[in-house]
């Protein structure tokens, strides 16, 4: 192996591990939104590593530009989606008919599954406010373990958040990386339902051995019940579209010659088939007035949540495109000749972003921004490996959720759990995911890549 500047590239390692540390530390320490630290960590790389001022200009305008153009409405439909759902009772009517289906004696299984498909469009932190007084009901009727069934839905919920778009973290790292989205999806179910397998071993034999007490509180019914088939709908047919559009684009089919491609294309875009699934949400609510559409309503309230995650997403173009132009790619490539470190990378940058800062969907779109110009050197810029690394990245994004992490913190204090059994729980539970994930990733990859 040959690099043929050491001094230079270790300037640009020392940069890199500077930059992260900044990011890190403005986090976790000073309370910093990750936005600003995520830009100023970028700057500070740039001036490190000897860019010109004009090319940091040009790196902040076409990284935070570029990627929004493609990607910031995606995210953005996504989590008006998820909203709608959550507010008009949609989701909570998904979760209580696929419990009814499954069987109350198959609480932990019910559970997993639920929040296994309610974390694709609902975020992972609202799903589990939404879940949790139907899992405490259930598991005290069903004379289950409140640690176990609660396990298995923080695991299920957490599955899919990391995994499956239109979830903003896989969306975003998808656009980061050039990975087709109908493949991370259909490969983000695939994987992540198959590490889901030790995960529901654990909370069944391990998590229900902790003695969490029940405590069920009143809560007012709502008067209206939103159908079940349009609350599918919203999720189902965007998902269907997205799919189509990528089935219809593999050569090997050669489907562009039918007449019916460019509508197949048209509204499998994922911008378009999340804007139909939103379209399709608002039939949910029993009345359509300002409490949905206002800007103190529900769209109001999307608009809220989804403008964080955006600019961190664009933050994180910034830092992609720094990289970029500073020509750490090419060093990059040059170092890891003949090495086969491959989604190993991925893994461990995403696990410890993930670990340190605390957020899965800051981890995915920073671990992915930093990746994607060394794809090439790292041997993944086939279209299959893409998306192997975006998953490889959601994977290590699980690993692991403690004290740092605000979804900890929802379901320690919504369970009544402390920070021991929050622990033996939560965090023991998402490192066997994350584990597992990567594992069947690997598998997945030597046999298919």
């Amino acid at each position: 192996m040959h690099v043929p500047n050491h001094a230079a590239f270790m300037i640009y390692i020392v940069a890199l591990l500077l930059a992260l540390a900044l990011i890190i530390f403005g986090i976790v320490r000073l309370k910093i939104h990750p936005f600003f630290v995520l830009l100023v960590a970028s700057m500070l790389y740039g001036f490190i590593t000897g860019m010109e001022v004009s090319q940091i200009i040009a790196a902040v305008n076409d990284g935070f530009g570029s990627l929004m153009g493609k990607i910031g409405l995606i995210i953005f439909f996504g989590v008006v989606l998820g909203t709608v759902l959550e507010k008009s009772g949609g989701a909570m009517v998904i979760a209580t008919r696929l419990i009814n289906l499954i069987g109350e004696k198959s609480i932990h299984l019910a559970m997993m599954l639920t929040g296994f498909l309610l974390s694709i469009p609902v975020f992972v932190d609202s799903a589990f406010i939404i879940m949790n007084s139907l899992n405490k009901a259930l598991s005290q009727k069903a004379k289950v373990a409140y640690a176990g069934s609660t396990a298995a839905l923080a695991l299920g919920l957490m599955a899919t958040h990391v995994m499956v778009p239109p979830t903003p973290g896989p969306i975003a790292a998808a656009g980061i990386l050039g990975a087709e989205l109908g493949n991370v999806i259909l490969w983000g179910v695939c994987i992540s339902a198959l590490a889901l397998i030790p995960c529901f071993i654990f909370a069944k034999k391990v998590a229900s051995k902790i003695h969490v007490p029940i405590h069920i509180e009143k809560v007012e019914a709502s008067a209206h019940q939103p159908k079940l088939r349009i609350a599918l709908l919203a999720i189902v047919v965007p998902i269907v579209l997205i799919i189509a559009k990528s089935i219809f684009d593999y050569p090997e089919l050669e489907l562009k010659s039918r007449n019916i491609y460019p509508v197949v294309e048209f509204l499998g875009t994922p911008v378009i088939a999340l804007f139909v699934g939103v379209l399709l949400s608002l039939l949910l609510p029993s009345t359509l007035d300002d409490k949905v559409y206002g800007a103190s309503g529900w769209f109001g309230d999307a608009v809220r949540i989804a403008a964080p995650i955006i600019l961190i997403t664009g933050a994180g173009g910034i830092f992609g495109a720094m990289l970029q132009k500073s020509g750490m790619a090419e060093f990059i490539a040059e170092y890891f000749e003949g090495m086969s470190i491959g989604l190993l990378l991925p893994f461990l940058l995403a696990a410890c972003l993930k670990t340190a800062q605390g957020s899965s969907t800051v981890a995915l779109i920073t671990a992915a921004s930093i990746v994607a110009p060394m794809m090439t050197g790292l041997g993944l810029d086939e279209p299959f490996m893409k998306t192997m690394t975006v998953l490889a990245i959601g994977a290590g994004s699980t690993v692991v959720s403690h004290a740092n992490d605000s979804f900890f913190w929802v379901v320690t204090q919504l369970t009544g759990m402390n920070v021991k059994q929050g622990n033996q729980i939560q965090t023991v539970g998402t490192l066997i995911f994350g584990v597992s994930a990567i594992c069947i990733i690997y598998c997945f990859a030597t046999i298919l890549g």
